[in-house]
């Protein structure tokens, strides 16, 4: 290939809530590979990342995909570190003890496509609301699902590039939808999320329709908020076949409610009330196929003999994979329950 163009693409340090930054970098006789992908530099004054004074930050590629949208394009995932090459505190990817992959994470991220002139979701009328909530959930039919062309060119463009997605699915109201996307390897998830997530705000462009990734963009109306509920596993989820090693495992999110809180994404306080399929945001509850629960053991892992996967389903959609994953992984590594299934 003579001459590729690469999307180098980074988180910012805003606060609470970090954006997708990205900048192209034309690069000749490119063979593809990750590792021949420079380290590049931008300026962290602009994103909340450095002073004026000092504003060099690195962009280290750790992810690479086929660009779909553009000839001879190349999507770049980055971590951002500083001048000395350290993890930047902005760098949730960093944070993430999985070396060796032995945990898999299945994201299902949901959103609402947005109108940016209504500041409504597209499907409500702008004297209103639409019928209340019900009808719109795996909906087909132009009274209910709204958006789907957006959708399916999102669909397409990912499978395009090679992210691992699993499905699509219209969600309990008006203008939300949800995208599920699987990986072996905690960073590995976190990559294809933050790529999919840039390639539906891009697609958003063309059409002049904004990405909501808010947990309750309406408010207090009697409407679902969003979710990016986390399932994950490791080896002893897979394998154990004990009902009581996963109660050990669950019983170890109980201490540490506060810590996953704060890394679950911000205004979690106005999603997490107990209703509309959440539990309250303070509380810890685990149980089979219950949908209200902190965590819910789904029926496919009792079915299969107590060897599967949980869902931690309090992430919300604005949550960062990186770090929620990061705080999953240290929290069932405390649960210590490797010794019982060896003997």
């Amino acid at each position: 290939m003579s001459v590729a163009k690469l999307e180098y693409i980074w988180l910012d340090g805003y606060k609470p809530i970090q954006s997708l930054r990205s900048k192209t970098k034309i690069e000749h006789d490119f063979s593809g590979k990750l590792e021949d992908c420079p380290m590049w530099c931008f300026d962290g004054s602009s994103t909340e990342q450095a002073p004026g004074g000092s504003s060099d930050c690195l962009l280290k590629p750790v992810y690479i995909v086929k660009d779909p949208q553009r000839k001879n394009g190349f999507l770049v995932m980055c971590e951002v570190l500083n001048p000395d090459g350290t993890a930047h505190i902005s760098n949730g990817r960093a944070t993430i003890e999985d070396d060796d992959n032995d945990f898999w994470f299945g994201f299902e991220q949901e959103y609402f496509l947005w109108n940016p002139d209504t500041e409504k979701p597209i499907g409500f009328p702008e004297g209103g609301y639409p019928a209340p909530q019900g009808p719109y959930y795996c909906s087909v039919g132009a009274r209910n699902a709204h958006g789907r062309h957006i959708v399916e060119e999102h669909l397409d463009v990912c499978l395009e590039a090679g992210l691992n997605v699993e499905g699509i699915n219209a969600e309990v109201a008006a203008g939300q939808w949800e995208f599920q996307i699987f990986a072996k390897g905690a960073k590995a998830a976190g990559d294809q999320i933050w790529i999919a997530r840039y390639l539906l705000e891009r697609i958003g462009e063309k059409y002049n329709i904004a990405i909501n990734w808010h947990c309750k963009p309406l408010g207090n109306l009697d409407w679902n908020g969003s979710g990016m509920h986390a399932n994950f596993s490791n080896t002893v989820l897979r394998t154990c076949g004990s009902r009581e090693i996963y109660e050990q495992i669950c019983e170890a999110f109980r201490p540490v409610v506060k810590e996953h809180i704060e890394v679950y994404g911000a205004d979690n306080h106005l999603r997490l009330t107990g209703k509309h399929e959440t539990a309250a945001i303070h509380e810890f509850k685990y149980g089979v196929s219950d949908r209200g629960a902190s965590i819910r053991i789904p029926i496919g892992t009792v079915e299969r003999g107590w060897k599967g996967w949980l869902e931690d389903r309090r992430p919300n959609s604005a949550a960062d994979p990186y770090k929620v994953a990061a705080r999953i992984i240290k929290t069932v590594k405390t649960a210590k329950v490797e010794e019982a299934v060896v003997a």
